[in-house]
């Protein structure tokens, strides 16, 4: 691998490409980046889904109201006499009265004669063992039924109240991972306009090695032809040549990929942009900026009154549970006939309250509390290690600073020495050897230069993607 590949492989692991027209600007990218990303919409139709959620949780508050019609027929003798009663329809006929009263009558007028015999008195213990026809052995009735009921809870021991705080918390997480999400993609962005401000700057001066490398092959051959230099010499000023310009189209091939990436990233096809005016994205964050802005950690803390909101949930089971009903119905043996008339009426209210169940609410009251300190001590242990992200990224940053001015100083002077010894070589005081020798250090030190640069460009976007995009 060259010293180019390596420079730059590492930038172009970030990438595949955005999209927009010629000359796109840095703002207006992220303008675009922010509506068109599939991955940021995906994530914010994950925060509309947890809202539905929320509601879904608060609803059971309001109980429910439910609208039943019952279209029945049948025969049997419990379901038509309770049909009757319900639509308000039942006679003394439905009870066998008729095959009742005759029996009973005759015995009645036996005693008031006084000529009640015996036989009269065990036919009318007979009667009682009579089994009615017509109630047991009934025809066929319609039952038409409307009923409307509402169920409330009133006390659930702090059971769907903590479900909805839940719930909300939940959403504000979504959220938090929507924000993470377009940070994140804001990151990949700008990071990816800073790499080909760089990869231009390093074309930019490949550009110039090769001009000048052009420039010494003419003097070069020049000389040749008077004899001044050898056939040897001319060969590796070609072979330079050749290798600067296999750098420039690895570079070239490289800045296509960055452009891909940002068509990937902007979900539009960009063929163009507009460089940053500098490629050093100077950056002011402190730690107090990346403790109150993370994201992580704000995430620990609506997980930490999710598990607050668990305690009471646990808690719920030693209370009574409340709830209230209210029912309204109408019924008869056609559809909606008499509705009126028939007309029905029941409320109520249910109290259930769990005494003993083998010391299973007491543990799982006691697991939530401990979870609740476990994940006090999981927050305290994340803010200490972003406090430890951070010192790391900028110490970093200091030391990669440092590098590039003293790479930056170096680079001067292996320029000054490639020019001295390309002045010499026409003086005949040195070797085209050694002329390529001090050129391959300029170009070292030039690739060394941007491989730092985009390091230091790559730990300051870390550390605004530590604090949420605070810049």
């Amino acid at each position: 691998m060259t010293p180019l590949s390596r420079i730059f492989s590492a930038s172009l692991l970030i990438g595949s490409c955005h999209l927009m027209g010629a000359g796109l600007s840095l703002p207006a990218a992220l303008e675009i980046l922010d509506n068109n990303n599939l991955e940021i919409k995906t994530a914010a139709l994950d925060v509309q889904s947890a809202h539905s959620d929320t509601w879904i949780a608060k609803g059971y508050n309001f109980g429910s109201l439910d609208l039943t019609q019952n279209f029945v027929r049948s025969n049997d003798a419990g379901n038509v006499f309770g049909f009757k009663l319900s639509s308000r329809q039942a006679d003394f006929g439905d009870f066998g009265f008729n095959e009742f009263l005759a029996p009973m009558g005759q015995a009645l007028l036996g005693a008031s004669a006084g000529a009640l015999t015996p036989s009269d008195v065990q036919s009318m213990n007979s009667i009682l063992k009579i089994q009615p026809k017509d109630l047991n052995y009934p025809g066929y009735q319609n039952f038409y039924q409307t009923k409307l009921t509402y169920m409330l809870p009133i006390f659930t021991g702090g059971k769907l109240s903590a479900y909805g705080d839940i719930s909300e918390k939940m959403e504000q997480i979504k959220k938090l991972d929507s924000d993470q999400m377009k940070t994140e993609k804001r990151y990949e962005l700008r990071k990816s306009y800073y790499d080909m401000a760089l990869l231009q700057h390093s074309i930019d001066q490949m550009k110039t090695i090769h001009k000048n490398i052009s420039t010494l092959e003419r003097t070069t051959q020049m000389m040749l032809q008077e004899g001044y230099a050898k056939k040897v010499d001319l060969l590796e000023v070609e072979a330079k040549k050749a290798n600067v310009e296999r750098s420039l189209t690895e570079m070239e091939a490289n800045k296509k990929l960055l452009y891909h990436y940002l068509s990937f990233l902007l979900n539009e096809t960009v063929t163009e942009i507009e460089l940053p005016a500098s490629d050093y994205p100077a950056s002011l964050i402190s730690e107090d900026d990346v403790l109150a802005s993370n994201t992580d950690l704000k995430k620990a803390r609506e997980g930490l009154e999710i598990r607050d909101r668990m305690v009471d949930l646990a808690y719920a089971p030693f209370l009574p549970q409340i709830g209230a009903f209210a029912e309204a119905s109408s019924a008869d043996d056609t559809f909606l006939g008499n509705f009126n008339d028939h007309k029905a009426y029941t409320i109520g209210a249910k109290l259930s309250w769990n005494l003993f169940n083998g010391a299973v609410d007491k543990n799982s009251l006691e697991k939530a509390r401990i979870e609740k300190i476990k994940t006090t001590t999981q927050v305290e242990l994340a803010k200490k290690g972003i406090a430890l992200q951070y010192d790391k990224i900028r110490t970093e940053i200091d030391s990669l600073n440092s590098q590039v001015k003293s790479l930056e100083k170096e680079l001067e002077l292996a320029e000054t020495i490639y020019n001295n010894y390309e002045g010499r070589y026409h003086e005949h005081l040195a070797s085209m050897s050694d002329v390529i020798i001090k050129q391959s250090q300029q170009i070292e030190k030039i690739l060394n230069l941007q491989m730092v640069k985009n390091q230091r460009n790559e730990r300051i976007f870390a550390l605004e993607k530590l604090s949420n995009g605070v810049k």
